[in-house]
């Protein structure tokens, strides 16, 4: 019994030797020396201070600013410790409220703007912190943004063509647009 003992508990501080300190110190390891931007955060710089990630939405409702997709987590949007969609099913009167409310937003802000509104400017993502848009929710946005901010239309769109990325690898998912670095890039545009 005693031998059954001693092995099962050597066994013990050994997995949990190897599972629970060498395993995650070599990962951390490997994850600092070949994706350190990644393993901290991604996060984005300006003059010495943090002002995002490139993976975690902000909010951004002034009308100087690209806005990016709903928010469904609680109680502050674009909470990265709550992470979670809103589980609105297409059938549900919240969510033809919460697009209707938008679209009323969108046109508030944009009044002369006719064209359809595309989807992903109106619904929240899966995970509630969604950082990016398609480049037809940007091209939407681009009159509102030069008005607001008395530039060109044109050299708003090149921002857009600048900060659209293509589908990862060449052949997964679609062409995106990074809200927080269009905006950082609007900025610096517009100094």
């Amino acid at each position: 019994m005693k031998t059954i003992l001693r092995a099962a508990l050597v066994l013990l501080v050994a997995l949990s030797v190897v599972t629970g300190l060498i395993y995650p110190a070599v990962v951390t390891a490997i994850g600092q020396a070949a994706f350190a931007h990644q393993a901290n955060g991604s996060l984005i710089e300006r003059d010495g201070k943090t002002v995002g990630s490139e993976i975690i939405g902000q909010q951004f409702d002034a009308p100087r600013y690209f806005w990016g997709r709903l928010s469904a987590t609680t109680p502050n949007p674009y909470n990265a410790g709550n992470s979670s969609g809103s589980n609105l099913g297409p059938t549900n009167p919240a969510l033809a409220d919460e697009i209707k409310g938008r679209i009323d937003a969108l046109h508030a802000a944009d009044p002369d703007n006719a064209a359809p509104v595309p989807v992903d400017l109106v619904t929240s993502s899966g995970s509630g912190l969604d950082p990016e848009i398609s480049p037809a929710a940007a091209a939407y946005q681009v009159a509102r943004v030069a008005k607001a901010r008395g530039m060109p239309a044109a050299q708003v769109e090149a921002l857009v063509a600048q900060a659209t990325s293509g589908p990862q690898f060449g052949v997964l998912g679609e062409p995106r647009v990074n809200v927080l670095k269009l905006n950082l890039a609007l900025d610096a545009a517009h100094l």
